[in-house]
């Protein structure tokens, strides 16, 4: 027997009501006749459109069509609505199609048809689409709803181009028709997104498409007429082969079991739940129940548990996010139950709150009561939550909701949180689905910023801070610009550096002193007056990333590394982890010497980050041979360790320590003597951040970077100083296992990101994470765990050969 099976659901079985969202517009509109019409008129307004969905069975139109809102952001314009239809699949017939009609509202008197398309709701094996849907449209058609129709959406696989081939091999990979092979999925959506730019850019003239994604479902529906027979099943084998038989119930809810749930459930039992006090071993489970990580799904009778016994629980502030999901949400008298309960619980901690903004608390109520308590929060702590508070608005349920409120009110006190706010937003206003909403916190804060009478430091007034942060856009946009034209000279290193300075000390002499100061964006409190172009240079790599120097108001310097060309989201959000971690270490006093550069993604392919004067250790090996012999050149002391400063050594030994924890943590991959760099105190700190939770190009990385090299400094494995490494390295992991909560909160708030290691599976990026805090285990464990992975780390050979591999490819570049 076949070892494959195929697992389906029957459509006559599926009582849910057909459903289908109207996802946005592909194409050039300007094309079509309504887009001239709207050109000759006065001005050059944006057509107002909306799509009307009709349901045909049979070639007849069955039950009212539905209409989304009317959308006027202009091109790309994107719906992203959910239709619901009155028919349920049950009713469906072989025969059922629906028909999307695009219409524009500002041509006049009468409504314009844009184009219009039919798509058929079953495929010719019979099997309910589901998923994503292309479907071009006719022009200035009304669709056709009749059999055959005149419109049909689907085009034919031999009139489709290159990228609508690939588009439809894409669907059917989401769908899962085609197997995940990692890094060959990688490759290839580079390479069709590389073909969609270029095809897009050539082709002024293309086709107008209507994106739509249909209801996915966990198996294949096959259409099935209600009250049909089944086929009889074959005759079970007299051999010992083993026979699959279809079971029509398999994952049906047990009537009995759910009503005795109900039952248990039931709001009549409030009064007897009120006086129940959990025994000896349900306070048991209870608490172990209170430990789980915030990833982790409750069981039945897990969640039947805390409901029971939730009024004896509201004293215990660590048990309200498992009580709320424990609630049946869609039963309105529970949930009302539950908001009440929720007002009257112990106040959980901020920490706790980021948790019931994840996607999986959809309550308004609740979402409201999680921004209540992180008012409680200052304006520092705040800051260490902000990226991933902004990427939380994509789980609200409007454009305007509590937390976008709240953010901007309390940017409006602190222009710090101000400036990083705008940045955060900005870059994501590029993500269709949800360009609106971040348009719309955008407006609101530039609305509340320019209104603000006194300004955030009690100086300027609120337009002048405004307009000082739009001055940050025109920087960035200036710096670009010089990028452009570096790269575009032809030559070595030395003469695009020589370009540099010259266009800083020439055409673009403005950059050198600005008329005005502007706050710099990685550091808002820190006023720049203009670029030293003697000072400033560019890195030799294949992006020639530009390193400034900036004057400040103060009359020091500051410099800055410009990168055009990478995205630096994942960098950012890496840094961001060190800073918090950073943060957590210090507030139990252990203070390890990391260095938390800054970084700001400007864009989807531009940033900045602070430049630390350091050297990579591949350089340092090469001309200094050993990190000893490096630290003695800054730090001599011939009556300390090795020639050094006590001091410098302990730095040294504490950063190795921090940071070895943390990239263990965080699964930082691609770790090479190029990026790892050391500052002259002593201070070792990582950079370049392409591979996190788990990735990496290199085979069989170990567990954490602690090349041999490292350990030479300390005196060697034998030493008393590594011997206090180890300790420090354990010190920290049991602290940060202590915060796992937190960590993993924030990266579930960044699921939604484009973040490039998260957005591509986040639920296992999430729970790779949980795995490296190994929370089954207590801290004297976790201590003997640790030490294990640093001596296996240690005593791995392979890496020492790749990395010498690695130097070669460097020395050949």
């Amino acid at each position: 027997m076949s070892g494959r099976e195929f697992r389906f659901f029957l459509s006559c079985d599926i009582s849910l009501y057909v459903s289908l969202r109207i996802d946005r517009l592909e194409g050039n509109l300007s094309q079509s006749s309504t887009a001239s019409e709207l050109d000759s008129g006065v001005g050059s307004r944006n057509g107002e459109l909306f799509v009307e969905c009709a349901l045909y069975l049979d070639g007849a139109l069955f039950g009212l069509p539905a209409r989304t809102r009317l959308e006027s952001s202009g091109q790309p314009y994107c719906w992203n609505e959910l239709i619901m239809l009155s028919t349920k699949y049950r009713d469906l017939t072989p025969q059922a199609q629906l028909s999307l009609t695009v219409w524009d509202v500002s041509c006049g008197d009468d409504d314009c048809i844009v184009g219009g398309a039919t798509i058929s709701l079953f495929n010719k094996q019979m099997q309910l689409r589901t998923g994503r849907q292309k479907l071009r449209l006719w022009p200035c058609k009304e669709a056709d709803g009749s059999i055959p129709s005149s419109t049909p959406g689907k085009v034919p696989k031999l009139e489709l181009d290159e990228v609508e081939r690939l588009e439809r091999l894409v669907n059917k990979y989401e769908r899962g028709g085609i197997p995940c092979i990692d890094w060959l999925d990688r490759l290839t959506f580079k390479a069709v997104d590389k073909l969609k730019e270029r095809e897009g850019n050539i082709s002024s003239n293309s086709h107008l498409s209507l994106i739509v994604e249909f209801r996915n479902f966990e198996h294949t529906v096959v259409f099935q007429e209600t009250g049909a027979n089944f086929p009889t099943p074959s005759p079970v084998s007299s051999t010992n082969e083993l026979v699959i038989v279809w079971d029509p119930e398999v994952g049906r809810t047990n009537p009995s079991e759910h009503k005795q749930l109900k039952l248990a459930r039931s709001l009549t039992r409030g009064i007897i739940d009120k006086d129940l006090k959990p025994s000896s071993n349900e306070r048991k489970s209870i608490q172990k129940i209170l430990k789980y990580p915030p990833t982790r799904t409750l069981a039945g009778d897990e969640r039947q548990l805390l409901w029971k016994f939730r009024f004896s629980l509201m004293s215990e502030k660590k048990a309200l996010t498992k009580f709320l999901r424990c609630v049946e949400w869609s039963d309105i008298q529970e949930s009302k139950q539950a908001i009440e309960l929720m007002g009257k619980w112990e106040t959980i901690d901020v920490a706790d709150a980021l948790e019931l903004l994840s996607p999986v608390f959809e309550s308004e109520e609740v979402r409201a009561y999680a921004v209540s308590v992180l008012e409680r929060a200052d304006d520092e702590e705040l800051h260490c939550y902000l990226l991933q508070l902004v990427q939380a608005l994509r789980f609200e349920r409007s454009d305007k909701s509590r937390l976008s409120v709240f953010l901007v009110q309390r940017a409006l006190s602190n222009i710090e949180l101000a400036s990083f706010l705008r940045w955060y937003v900005t870059v994501e206003v590029h993500d269709p689905a949800y360009r609106k909403r971040f348009y719309n916190t955008h407006d609101i804060l530039q609305d509340s910023m320019m209104k603000a009478k006194v300004g955030l430091n009690g100086e300027d007034d609120g337009f002048k801070l405004w307009q000082s942060l739009i001055r940050q856009t025109e920087l960035t946009a200036q710096l670009c610009s010089i990028m452009r034209d570096v790269r575009n000279v032809r030559g070595s290193t030395q003469k695009k550096i020589e370009k540099l300075r010259s266009l800083l000390s020439g055409l673009l002499s403005e950059l050198t002193y600005f008329d005005e100061p502007i706050r710099s964006p990685l550091a808002p409190r820190v006023l720049i007056t203009g670029i030293v172009p003697s000072e400033s240079s560019l890195f030799k790599s294949a992006l020639h990333p530009l390193r400034l120097t900036f004057r400040t108001a103060n009359g020091g310097t500051c410099k800055i590394i410009f990168k055009k060309g990478d995205d630096l989201r994942q960098d950012q959000l890496v840094i961001q982890m060190v800073s918090l971690m950073d943060r957590l270490l210090k507030l139990e006093n252990l203070d390890l010497h990391l260095t938390p550069y800054r970084v700001l993604a400007t864009g989807q392919d531009e940033g900045m980050l602070e430049f630390i004067p350091s050297s990579s250790l591949a350089q340092i090996l090469s001309e200094h041979r050993s990190i000893t012999n490096y630290l003695q050149k800054f730090h001599p002391d011939d009556d300390g360790p090795f020639g050094i400063t006590a001091t410098c050594l302990e730095t040294f030994i504490k950063s190795c320590a921090g940071y070895s924890v943390i990239t263990y943590i965080l699964g930082i991959g691609d770790r090479h003597l190029d990026n790892l760099l050391l500052r002259d105190d002593g201070r070792l700190f990582h950079v370049d951040f392409g591979f996190i939770l788990g990735r990496d190009p290199k085979p069989f990385p170990p567990p954490m970077k602690l090349c041999k090299e490292m350990v030479e400094a300390m005196g060697g494995a034998e030493s008393q100083y590594y011997t206090r490494f180890k300790s420090y390295c354990c010190e920290a992991y049991n602290i940060l296992r202590k915060s796992s909560n937190l960590i993993l909160n924030l990266f579930h708030l960044m699921a939604g990101s484009s973040i490039p290691d998260i957005a591509s599976d986040p639920e296992k990026g999430i729970l790779k994470l949980q795995e490296k805090f190994r929370l089954d285990l207590d801290d004297e464990a976790s201590v003997h765990f640790f030490q294990d992975l640093i001596n296996d780390s240690v005593s791995a050979l392979f890496p020492q050969m790749v990395e010498t591999i690695h130097r070669w490819a460097q020395y050949w570049r």
